[in-house]
């Protein structure tokens, strides 16, 4: 009589994997900013409020979700800050050309798409380093706006225009938090479920070996500089929406900020790996952080030691602990499944 043991192909539990993922410990962290922040200040529990905290990331967080998918291929994009300047810029002397509400909307997106095409042609065409070919287009893009505006600002935009950056779909629910859920899913699927996202992936790790599997490295790159010129363009309708102004210097110093929320995120800042629920958990983070040290009145120069310094913390940490995936790794071998024979005899299904 022959009796038969199957052995598991994995020695840890789903449910194991998640306790021990970098996303389960960003929540725990935003649990206690949250206590935190409530035990630090009466008026941070306020529904209002918190509605108010979460503008200080979903225009970040949108260009986040297309930089996490950048990043994960094994690019870069420096410039982004500086397309919402340039886009914020057409969309303000549209503006006194007379230009409708809806056109407004379509050049500042257009010009972000513009943006985004030319870094991706760079980066492609030319094989440029991108991280090279965005920090001249950072200069670049941002030197024509203080070329257009100089000291100056636009100023007087539509009425219209202020839903965008202002507007409240329900309650406290703004159209900003609207688009920061919709976004988060659409980029979600398309990096966790489609063919589009394994190739991302597949890019990330190994960019010849991909090529060499068929995929074609250097369009699906180029789209994601597309859609990352894309957010860049959407973040800056917002803005400028919320704003009510445009002026040369907006957006300064976003690009550190957005990367800091991706590698926040678990995304490896190599390549190869990260998800956008870890973005999403790291975009709500840093925005009770800022909101938090908001309501304490600390200075805006101490917030930005503070996101250098979770920068080069989040960096040190991957560089012990892994790629970031899990905060804990531990590598499994794959057995399979394995049947063990009443007599010793061992076999692979």
């Amino acid at each position: 009589m022959t009796g038969l043991h199957h052995i598991p192909d994995r020695l840890t539990t789903r449910r194991t994997r998640l306790l021990r993922s970098w996303e389960f410990l960003l929540l725990c962290v935003a649990v206690l900013i949250f206590i935190a922040n409530s035990l630090a200040s009466p008026y941070f529990l306020n529904a209002w409020n918190l509605s108010d905290a979460t503008f200080n990331f979903t225009e970040k967080a949108l260009i986040a979700f297309a930089m996490a998918m950048l990043i994960i291929a094994g690019e870069i994009d420096l410039s982004v800050a500086a397309i919402i300047a340039l886009a914020s810029t057409a969309m303000g002397y549209a503006m006194t050309m007379g230009a409708p509400v809806p056109l407004l909307v379509v050049i500042g997106i257009g010009t972000g798409l513009a943006c985004g095409a030319f870094n991706g042609l760079l980066v492609t065409r030319l094989a440029l380093p991108s991280i090279v070919v965005t920090i001249g287009t950072m200069s670049l893009f941002r030197g024509i706006s203080f070329i257009v505006l100089g000291d100056q600002a636009y100023t007087g935009y539509p009425p219209g225009m202020k839903f965008f950056g202002q507007g409240y779909v329900w309650w406290v629910f703004s159209f900003e938090l609207l688009l920061f859920a919709v976004f988060a899913v659409v980029f979600g699927v398309l990096l966790h479920k489609t063919s589009f996202g394994r190739a991302v992936y597949a890019i990330g790790n190994n960019p010849t070996a991909a090529l060499f599997s068929g995929v074609r490295v250097n369009r699906v790159r180029f789209i994601l500089f597309l859609l990352t010129g894309v957010m860049s363009g959407i973040a800056a309708v917002c803005l400028t929406s919320r704003l009510g102004s445009t002026r040369p210097s907006i957006a300064l110093g976003w690009e550190l900020e957005i990367v800091t929320m991706v590698v926040l995120g678990g995304v490896s800042i190599l390549g190869g790996s990260g998800t956008i629920p870890g973005v999403v958990i790291a975009a709500v983070v840093m925005g009770l952080v800022t909101f938090g040290f908001g309501l304490l009145n600390v200075p805006g120069i101490v917030m930005s030691i503070f996101i250098g310094i979770m920068l080069i913390g989040v960096i040190a940490t991957y560089g012990k602990y892994g790629n970031g995936v899990e905060f804990f790794p531990k590598v499994e071998p794959d057995y399979g499944q394995v049947i063990v024979h009443a007599r010793g005899n061992i076999s692979l299904a």
